[in-house]
């Protein structure tokens, strides 16, 4: 997109009736208004500087850049803009209907574990000043500053404490939507607050979900470190592509397991499967289509899977034991037998948060690597899986 510059303070003493000393004195007059204001509304750069991510793009202009969320939950129609505003930069009056938010923030309130690892990579652990549910959170760094009394407790996602909010009056408001229909989030707006949708969530690849290190990156004015970042993720994650490609074989695997007598896995074309896909794995429910869970019998699973090579569970059990003493029937799969079932939920923060659902989606670099090494353990020699464990 680009944007018209505009020409402030244009005298009527300049204008001539000969068109060129017109453009000339527009010319002259710029310049000094330049000179009067630190920042313009001149273009830097209007390419979008997001490669992988489809919920969100990032266009930078001198003095002010526009960030635009378009997929913030499935099959949203609305597309939301924000514009980032540096100290002395000047927003074109066509931009200011959008929400306006002065940029490097100091504080921040956060709703998804998610965005968590975003902050910690960009080193601005110290400005989270509310998280609703912190027993969720995993990260050392976070719950040291939740200890110490600088994060506050802010409730249910769906139901905020905005008292607390109120109080602690973040300069931006970081929340995620299921649908169009989040009363909180508007009642904190019509407050006076600024917020901001994160629709990092519903993504369907691995690396567009890494990629919003960059959203937060534009809010800290660290888009330079924030594509640092990313890059390394993004030139790990191919590095591991490529070693996968070596594998003689491709083992099958199941995935998931029950919950309240139904069984629940991912669907074909979640990040989840696309990732056992890139390993070189045969997930058997990758022909499926859809980026959330199937719902499935216990004997369509078993009628599939039963041979299945490996398996990875959901992360609700710690040991085999564990598994069998809430469903004996786990026993009669192959993969169980020959203990081929494997775990994310073994790596907890101190009050149980799993690291997994936080940091993973944000280190596709590292859920990659570890699942090469589980499927073809001979083509990383001396690699220990980061996330995943053998369950004994």
């Amino acid at each position: 997109m680009r944007l018209a510059i505009t020409l402030h303070h244009v005298q009527k003493s300049y204008m001539k009736s000969i068109v060129t000393k017109f453009l000339l004195s527009l010319s002259l007059l710029f310049l000094f208004s330049c000179k009067s204001e630190t920042k313009t509304a001149t273009a830097v750069s209007s390419e979008n500087t997001v490669h992988y991510a489809k919920g969100f793009s990032i266009q930078n202009y001198e003095g002010y850049s526009v960030v635009t969320v378009s997929n913030p939950w499935p099959k949203a129609t609305k597309t939301y803009t924000y514009i980032l505003k540096e100290k002395d930069g000047i927003v074109p009056d066509s931009l200011k209907q959008n929400l306006v938010i002065p940029i490097p923030i100091k504080t921040i309130v956060v709703t998804s574990t998610t965005h968590i690892p975003s902050l910690e990579m960009l080193n601005e652990v110290n400005s989270l000043v509310g998280f609703p549910h912190c027993d969720y959170i995993s990260s050392e760094k976070v719950r040291a500053q939740i200890d110490a009394g600088k994060i506050k407790e802010l409730g249910n996602n769906q139901d905020l404490n905005t008292e607390v909010i109120l109080d602690l009056q973040p300069d931006i408001i970081i929340g995620y939507g299921i649908d169009n229909k989040n009363p909180t989030l508007d009642n904190l707006q019509k407050s006076g607050l600024k917020v901001m949708l994160n629709g990092d969530w519903n993504e369907e690849t691995a690396l567009g979900k890494a990629e919003w290190v960059k959203f937060f990156g534009a809010l800290y004015g660290k888009q330079k470190e924030a594509g640092e970042l990313f890059t390394k993720i993004e030139k790990d994650y191919v590095n591991t592509l490529e070693i996968a490609k070596l594998a003689k074989t491709t083992p099958t695997i199941l995935a998931g397991d029950m919950f309240e007598d139904r069984w629940y896995l991912p669907k074909g074309t979640s990040w989840g499967s696309l990732l056992l896909k890139q390993a070189n794995g045969n997930y058997l429910w990758q022909e499926t289509s859809g980026t959330g869970s199937l719902s499935l019998s216990f004997e369509t699973v078993f009628e599939k899977a039963k041979n299945a090579d490996l398996w990875i569970t959901s992360g609700q059990f710690s040991t085999l034991k564990e598994m069998t003493d809430m469903n004996p029937h786990y026993a009669k799969f192959d993969a169980f037998t020959n203990k081929n079932v494997y775990t994310f939920s073994r790596k907890k923060g101190k009050t149980g948060g799993i690291l997994y659902y936080e940091l993973a989606p944000n280190r596709p670099d590292l859920v990659l690597k570890d699942l090469v090494k589980i499927l073809h353990p001979e083509l990383l020699v001396g690699y220990k899986p980061f996330f995943f464990e053998k369950l004994q």
